[in-house]
């Protein structure tokens, strides 16, 4: 399967280094950002298969921030990082949109890129 292109939105130094290192270790292509307002300016610069953001951001928040990129294309692979729960939230926003609980698991990281690219690219497992 081929890397996915990867936006990834996180106002925490520390953490938006360490998640994209861990998303490029795999193989992924990462462009991160610290807030909203900078990656409305990037998504469309790139065909990205999916949104990886913080919900708690300075400016544009991470629910916003999904709503616009939702509006282009509502099938678009969204995954909210947040140590809060949302799972009620989500179901507004449609199939593609999960979240990843921080301090997740390298695991469950890796499952959730192996199903956005079956998705986006077409394949299916052996």
């Amino acid at each position: 399967m081929p890397p996915l292109q990867i936006l990834l939105v996180e106002d925490n130094d520390d953490l938006r280094a360490t998640f994209a290192e861990t998303l490029e270790e795999a193989g992924h292509a990462v462009i991160a950002c610290a807030d909203g307002e900078t990656a409305m300016a990037l998504w469309p610069t790139r065909d990205f298969d999916a949104l990886f953001t913080d919900i708690s951001l300075p400016g544009i928040s991470g629910t916003e921030l999904t709503r616009r990129v939702l509006a282009d294309d509502p099938l678009r692979w969204v995954i909210w990082c947040s140590g809060y729960e949302y799972s009620a939230a989500m179901a507004d926003f449609g199939p593609n949109v999960r979240v990843l609980p921080k301090a997740f698991e390298f695991d469950e990281l890796d499952t959730l890129c192996l199903e956005i690219g079956q998705s986006r690219h077409g394949t299916s497992r052996a």
